[in-house]
């Protein structure tokens, strides 16, 4: 694209297992990915709570989907995605939400995901922000 001068590691950042968009009419309205674990509270929580080890952890991150194309069912599609991505590899999916996003909250909440705990989240000067942390579902036997 034009004008666009972004260094190749903001698409492709250290530690990504593997990203998916969501497509509709030729444009890209929907993203999510998956991540080795970096320090998460989401990935310490469930390490913590099912005595598990981090090389059978992947991290959702990056889930959004454009506003034009909410309540399609695409955010359900990619997350699914994910999950299939994570039991094909032998990994569990953990990751956190802030708590003002409560779209999100139901819609991992309706995928089954389990709720592990609350965070909270410093960023910019001296802002911190709760958030609840999440660990997919057990992969059925």
């Amino acid at each position: 694209m034009e004008g666009v001068d972004a260094p190749l590691e903001w698409l492709s950042p250290a530690g990504v297992l593997q990203a998916w968009v969501a497509e509709k009419g030729g444009e890209i309205v929907g993203h999510a990915m998956l991540s080795r674990p970096q320090g998460e509270d989401a990935v310490e929580m469930w390490l913590e709570q099912s005595g598990d080890t981090a090389d059978h952890v992947a991290v959702g991150a990056r889930l959004f989907i454009a506003p034009e194309a909410r309540g399609e069912g695409l955010g359900e599609r990619l997350m699914r995605t994910g999950f299939d991505y994570a039991r094909d590899h032998g990994l569990r999916v953990v990751l956190d939400v802030m708590t003002k996003d409560k779209t999100a909250i139901r819609l991992y909440e309706r995928l089954g995901m389990q709720r592990l705990g609350t965070a909270r989240h410093a960023y910019g000067e001296g802002q911190e922000i709760d958030a609840v942390c999440y660990v997919s579902p057990a992969p059925e036997a």
